[in-house]
């Protein structure tokens, strides 16, 4: 699985108001703010900021004081919300989601192997929500799997 630029970007980016959000009244954090704190190039943000506020993640406020904020606590979003805001389907092979492939003879059993994977990934990142990483709390079997060495590993 490879997570694209815009995917980690966008999940930094809303890191980055939540933490700033905490458990206060939201107040709106520029998108320059946020670039310049996260290391994200001003443009790029602008475009997946628009997604995350298509996707009902964010919100947006102009003016003197305007900025973003979460659409929602930090909490009720997941980092596969965020992902799929900006990437679309988590899991994909060839562009196409698994549940719509077909293989035949020696390569039928690739499929349940595409959608095993997908439910490994899904079941992380769906499992993970914004507050999680804020808090530095993330879930014991995240933590369990980063634990592992080998999870370190580039074979």
């Amino acid at each position: 699985m490879r997570i694209s630029a815009r995917a980690d970007y966008a999940v930094r980016a809303v890191l980055e108001l939540a933490v700033r959000q905490g458990d206060g009244p939201a107040t709106p954090v520029t998108a320059e703010a946020v670039a310049a704190e996260q290391g994200i190039p001003y443009k790029f943000l602008e475009g997946i900021l628009g997604d995350l506020r298509r996707a009902g993640l964010v919100t947006s406020r102009r003016g003197g004081g305007g900025g973003y904020t979460l659409a929602r606590e930090a909490s009720a979003i997941t980092v596969a919300d965020v992902i799929r805001a900006v990437d679309g389907p988590i899991v994909s092979v060839r562009g196409e989601r698994p549940t719509g492939l077909t293989y035949t003879g020696s390569a039928e059993p690739l499929l349940p192997l595409w959608i095993a994977l997908r439910a490994n990934v899904r079941r992380i990142l769906e499992g993970v929500t914004l507050a999680d990483i804020a808090t530095g709390e993330l879930p014991e079997e995240v933590r369990g799997l980063a634990a592992d060495p080998a999870a370190w590993e580039n074979p």
